[in-house]
């Protein structure tokens, strides 16, 4: 099975979800950097839409100045323009597979789809 996973390995949740997925056998495993290689605004669109969520919920508040920019009330291409922008404004880990798209908080999350 296909896996990608859009990590931060500064994130103990995101360090978790990989782990778990390191601890798979049969998985072809793809690790973004998001923060180094940030996803196009019609690719996050496309992760949340298959996560059946909505950017904004897909909006990292902590450690960041989302809120006070008005962003979780934002329209969808504000949000997704200011996480291309500022991709530390995405939450992480995004892992997505054939069986579909997980935000992995918990990363738990990511069993969901394996």
């Amino acid at each position: 099975m296909k896996v990608t996973i859009w990590h931060n390995p500064a994130c103990g949740t995101s360090r978790k979800t990989l782990a778990i997925l390191e601890s798979l056998s049969g998985v072809e495993l793809t690790v973004i950097e998001y923060l180094k290689q940030p996803p196009s605004a019609a690719k996050l669109a496309q992760l949340y839409r298959d996560a059946g969520i909505t950017p904004q919920q897909g909006l990292r508040l902590r450690g960041t100045d989302a809120a006070e920019r008005g962003l979780p009330d934002a329209d969808d291409a504000t949000v997704l323009a200011a996480m291309v922008a500022e991709p530390r404004l995405i939450e992480r880990p995004l892992v997505e597979t054939e069986k579909g798209v997980r935000l992995c908080r918990p990363q738990d999350k990511v069993l969901e789809i394996l």
